[in-house]
């Protein structure tokens, strides 16, 4: 009987999750063209290809460690950033939405059950090799399930200055809010 290892320390799982990366790269990089090409294109405009090499940390917004990859300060992008983005073992994002642009993310390891919706009442897992999109101004919560080892995964959003566009979240006073609301409906 064979075995197989699913893994991301198996080589031909981590050369489909480069493969995968690189992809969404490309699909972001080519939205961000086609939202912003005519800007870029005009006359006189300098383009340069940037390597942005290991990035520092920082702590987001959202409370947890972050590599900013691609923005418009470390790239002079316009409609795109891209960032490493790690939760530590049990260890959960702030609750927050993104106002108005969208997310997507790539898995690298880990196992990551993310709350979203109102009151983050629902929920979805995710684990290497999945992607996830995030609509704007959805609340969510992504959240570690391993208490022993980290997640990693690869944010890209249509923001170029997305931390500037976070917004806490309070999923208690969103709750209390929609069960007020809720009993005045149905007290007409």
């Amino acid at each position: 009987m064979k075995t197989l290892t699913h893994g991301p320390a198996h080589p031909a799982r981590r050369a489909r999750h480069r493969g995968m990366l690189l992809g969404l790269a490309a699909m972001a990089a080519g939205a961000a063209w086609a939202e912003h090409g005519a800007q870029a294109a005009s006359p006189g405009a300098a383009q340069q290809v940037r390597v942005i090499r290991a990035p520092e940390e920082i702590v987001s917004r959202q409370r947890l460690p972050q590599f900013v990859g691609i923005s418009d300060e470390t790239a002079g992008a316009r409609g795109l950033s891209m960032n490493l983005v790690v939760i530590p073992p049990g260890a959960a994002a702030e609750p927050h939405t993104h106002a108005d642009y969208e997310s997507a993310v790539y898995v690298l390891e880990g196992r990551v059950e993310t709350r979203y919706g109102e009151g983050l009442k629902q929920s979805v897992i995710t684990e290497a090799g999945d992607f996830l999109f995030i609509p704007p101004n959805v609340p969510h919560q992504p959240v570690n399930l391993s208490s022993t080892e980290p997640a990693r995964a690869i944010v890209a959003r249509n923001d170029a200055r997305e931390q500037e566009h976070v917004i806490p979240y309070d999923p208690a006073a969103a709750s209390a809010a929609g069960g007020a609301q809720g009993a005045a409906d149905r007290a007409e």
